[in-house]
Order: structure tokens, then C-alpha cells, then sequence
């Protein structure tokens, strides 16, 4: 327990010094990993155990959200395939120039195993997009859905690499496993309408996740969080999806502070190794310049492909299995998992800061880039127009739908609602309300509004604080003069958003308790 509370303590004042000068705690937690080896502090022998839990279920909270049919989009599978193949090739070349150079580490070294080293390079960290997104609150944003969408095909790569680079081969049982997984859900489903709230849900999910997620794939050798992420995918759309991901949430964010103490244990950096590491940063500009490339290639708007691109700029966690797999087949020394480890860490920390200057980013691509034409760009990017509505809802979520139905049924106001999640536009549009697929947290969604003129309220209820205030940052540099109202969950965000301009702003809590005191009242036999 003592060696534990040493890594908690190390970590936390790593996080708290990077979060106090405003940097993300992420690389507080990788900075506590590598000094903790500095420091020849043993690793805890449970980490990697805590760290492969952490991933599993962010792969299965992904899954959740995920909507299949993005992953058979023209911007996902082209960009995913083309990348690839243009950044192995980069990658190659650059790191057969450096070995001209005379860099130790890659002197002798050939073309096909500085191809595969080019392979590693060219992944992205879907744990490090994930957190960048929900930092955000942009998770759900259409250049987040892309990103994310790049990511899984990238995973499904990864386990075909893994199956015919002399790996674990998969067992005959595979396939049907697979399919088996259809049949487990939808029972799966019909058990989860059946299991009460609370801390039942979140252990549901976490038996989901593990069992015939992980547990089944890992089985038959395949990746078992590529099992849970397809478990998450198949139980997608079910009314409590949400709520379970929701409940999932702390406990998946913790886990994975040992995923970025892990990767500082992967071993003590030579000179040598350490400086390989640091020159492979020089390709990450190109694997940004490559995403924007083939998604603006795919119509897309110049803010979507910018920040995809800017996005998924950074090293994966992946380029280390496959480091891996080349110094257990002799390829490479066994130096190169340090060199990796040290290119992957410091990716991150690269990454993050450039995200931290994404918009201005943004605005120099801009300058570069021709804009598509208005009625030439991919459907999603196309103009959204509020029509008539006098009254437009943001976040259809329980508090959504019951504003809407209050302000159309009681005020008689023409209503539009604004919702993310395809699944639930579809439901509520077969209800008859008026909804636009959108994120309003989304800074290009405000880019391709046409007007708000004749709009009299908005009304903020989206479940996150974050989302909330992007779009209330949104109205109010827009000069809205209509009403804005917005949910808050607890009280210093009551102050913050008045403080930001919201003309009315409800305790989530407080709401609920009015509402219940009204219905309670007319009741009543005779009324109140």
C-alpha cells in the first residue's frame, strides 16, 4: 500500500504543477511516470493491469457513442487508407536520411525495417484524442466524429498487423465469437432495460466491457479492447446509453492516469535514444499536413479538416507493440522501445500544445486554403438555417424535450431543436418535433448558422458545462439579443455562466424541485 501511495502522491503534485500553469494534468502524469524511473522507484506490478483497464473501457465508452455507419463514410475509410500509405512512405524516407547522417541507431538498418518503423509513426493515440475531445467538450462534434471514425480503422489495422506479422493467430473460433457477439448483446439489451439504477448500470457495463468484450476477443486471440470498443458499438442506441457512459466516466478517467505513468517505465532513456526520440518529431508536422490534405480532398470544411488534422497529430501507444514485435524478431535493437516510448511521450506533450493553438492554427490555414463552395461541400457542412423558430432548443435531453414540449404546447412558440446524436434526432423526428442534427459546441456549427434574427430564446441544456458556455461564448460574441437561458448542475456554474452573459440561468436541482412542487399542487383534489 506504501508503494502505492507513492505513485498517487507522485502523481497528483505532477498534475497539479502541470494543471497550475495552465498545461493539461496528462502531461503531469506522464512527467510522474518518467521521473519515478529516474528515480529506480520500482513500477507497481498491477499498473499495466490498470492501465489496460483504463483503455478498455474508454474503447467501450467510445463504442457507446459510436454511430457504425460513420465508419463507412468516404472522409474516414479514404483518409484512413491514404494516410497510411503516404506517412509509411514519409516516414521511410526521413528516417533513411538521418541514417545517411550517421545516427548510430539506424545505421545499417533497411529500407523494410525503416518501413515498419514509418508504419509505427503513423498511427494516432486514440486515448490522447479522447481526452483532448472530452476536455473540450467536443467529443461529439463532427470533426471529432471523423477523428474518432480514423481512429477505429486505424485499431482494425493494428489487428491485422498483429495477425500476420508472426504474432498471436487468431484461433478458428474467431469468427464465430465474432458473431456470437450479435445474439450476447441483444440480450445484453434486453437485460440492461431491467436492471435498476446506480451503481447496477455501471457494473453492467463494466461486465459488458470485460466479459464478452475483452475477455471473448482476448480469448481467441484477438485485442481485447477492440472487443469491448465492438461490444460498446453493438449496444449503441439503447435509451440508456448515455447515462451508462455518464456513470463510467470517472471511473475510466482515473484508470487511465496509469496508462500515461506506464509509458515512463518502459525504460531509462540514453542520450542516443532520447535525441532519436526527439528528431522523430519533426515528422509530426507532415502527419498533420497529410490529414488535412486528404480530408479537405473529401469536401470537407477548412475548420473540420484543420482540426481533425491538428487533432490527430501525435504517436500512438500502438507504435510501441509494433517496436515490439520487430525487436522480438530481431529487426531492431531492443534501444528502439525507448526510442519509441520517448517519441510517443513527447508527442503528446508536443500535441497538446498545439491543440492549446488549434484556432489560430485554424485562422493561418485559412489564409492558405481555398474555400469549397457553398454548394459544393459534404452534406454535413452544408448551411444550417433555424427557418421560423421563434424558440430553439440546444441538448434534446430529458430537460431539452420537456422545454420544448413546455414552450410549443403552453406558449405556442414556433420550437427548433438542436441534438448531436443521430440516433436520438431520428427518434424524436418520428415524434413529430422539429430537430437539426448538430453540435452546438461546435465552434463550426455557429460558422454555418445563416441567422438568428428572428429567434427570441435560446435555451442552453446540453449535459455538459463545457458545451453550455462554448455556445453561450458563441451567442454572446454574436451580439444575440434575444433571450438565453441556460442548465446548470451546480452552483459556482450559476455564477459563471450569469458572469458570461446568460439572461437566465436553473439550477438543474433547483428546477426539478419547483417542477415536482407544481405537479404536487395540481394533484390536489381541489388544487392549491
Amino acid at each position: 500500500m506504501s508503494d502505492a501511495a507513492i505513485f498517487i502522491a507522485a502523481t497528483f503534485l505532477a498534475g497539479l504543477l502541470a494543471t497550475t500553469v495552465r498545461l493539461p494534468a496528462l502531461l503531469g502524469f506522464l512527467l510522474a511516470g518518467f521521473a519515478l524511473n529516474w528515480l529506480h522507484v520500482d513500477e507497481l506490478p498491477y499498473l499495466d493491469f490498470i492501465a489496460d483497464l483504463g483503455v478498455t473501457l474508454l474503447l467501450f465508452g467510445i463504442g457507446l457513442k459510436l454511430n457504425v455507419r460513420s465508419l463507412l463514410s468516404r472522409e474516414v475509410w479514404v483518409t484512413t487508407v491514404g494516410h497510411m500509405a503516404l506517412s509509411v512512405a514519409v516516414g521511410t524516407g526521413f528516417l533513411w536520411i538521418v541514417g545517411l547522417l550517421g545516427y548510430p541507431l539506424l545505421r545499417g538498418v533497411d529500407l523494410q525495417t525503416l518501413a515498419l518503423v514509418g508504419f509505427a509513426l503513423s498511427f494516432s493515440s486514440t486515448v490522447f484524442v479522447v481526452k483532448v475531445l472530452e476536455e473540450h467538450s467536443e467529443l461529439q462534434s463532427f470533426y471529432g466524429r471523423v477523428a474518432i471514425g480514423i481512429l477505429v480503422m486505424q485499431d482494425l489495422a493494428a489487428v491485422i498487423f498483429l495477425t500476420v506479422s508472426g504474432g498471436r493467430i487468431p484461433s478458428i473460433w474467431a469468427i464465430p465469437v465474432v458473431l456470437a457477439l450479435v445474439p450476447v448483446t441483444w440480450l445484453g439489451r434486453w437485460l440492461w432495460d431491467r436492471i435498476p439504477h446506480g451503481e447496477m448500470q455501471a457494473l453492467f457495463g463494466l461486465a459488458m466491457a470485460l466479459g464478452p468484450g475483452y475477455a471473448a476477443f482476448d480469448a481467441v486471440g484477438l485485442k481485447g479492447d477492440l472487443g469491448a470498443l465492438v461490444v460498446g458499438m453493438l449496444l449503441a442506441g439503447h435509451k440508456a446509453a448515455s447515462d451508462l457512459s455518464h456513470s463510467l466516466f470517472l471511473l475510466k478517467d482515473l484508470l487511465l492516469i496509469g496508462f500515461f505513468v506506464s509509458i515512463g517505465f518502459i525504460g531509462t532513456p540514453t542520450t542516443s535514444s532520447a535525441v532519436l526520440g526527439l528528431i522523430l518529431l519533426l515528422l509530426l508536422p507532415a502527419q498533420i499536413a497529410l490529414y488535412v490534405f486528404l480530408l479537405d480532398r473529401q469536401k470537407l470544411r477548412r475548420r473540420t479538416s484543420v482540426k481533425a488534422g491538428v487533432l490527430l497529430g501525435n504517436y500512438s501507444e500502438f507504435g510501441l507493440i509494433v517496436t515490439s514485435v520487430a525487436v522480438s524478431s530481431a529487426l531492431l535493437d531492443e534501444e528502439w522501445l525507448v526510442v519509441m516510448s520517448v517519441a510517443v511521450a513527447t508527442s503528446f506533450v508536443a500535441a497538446t500544445l498545439i491543440n492549446e493553438k488549434s484556432d489560430a492554427i485554424l485562422r493561418w490555414a485559412r489564409s492558405m486554403m481555398p474555400m469549397h463552395p457553398p454548394n459544393d461541400v459534404h452534406p454535413h457542412e452544408l448551411p444550417i438555417s433555424f427557418g421560423d423558430a421563434r424558440a430553439v432548443i440546444m441538448g434534446m435531453g430529458r430537460i431539452g424535450r420537456s422545454a420544448y414540449t413546455e414552450l410549443s404546447e403552453v406558449y405556442g412558440l414556433d420550437v427548433l431543436g438542436v441534438e448531436n446524436l443521430p440516433s436520438r434526432v431520428a427518434r424524436l423526428r418520428e415524434q413529430g418535433m422539429s430537430i437539426v442534427e448538430a453540435d452546438a459546441a461546435d465552434g463550426d456549427f455557429w460558422g454555418r448558422l445563416e441567422s438568428t434574427r428572428q429567434v427570441e430564446i435560446v435555451v442552453l441544456a446540453m449535459p455538459f458545462h463545457g458545451a453550455n458556455k462554448v455556445a453561450l461564448q458563441q451567442l454572446t460574441d454574436s451580439d444575440y439579443d434575444g433571450v438565453i437561458a441556460v442548465v446548470a448542475q451546480y452552483d459556482d456554474e450559476v455564477g459563471d455562466l450569469e458572469a458570461r452573459g446568460a439572461d437566465v440561468v436553473v439550477n438543474l436541482y433547483e428546477g426539478a424541485g419547483a417542477t415536482i412542487a407544481e405537479r404536487a399542487a395540481e394533484a390536489t383534489t381541489g388544487g392549491l
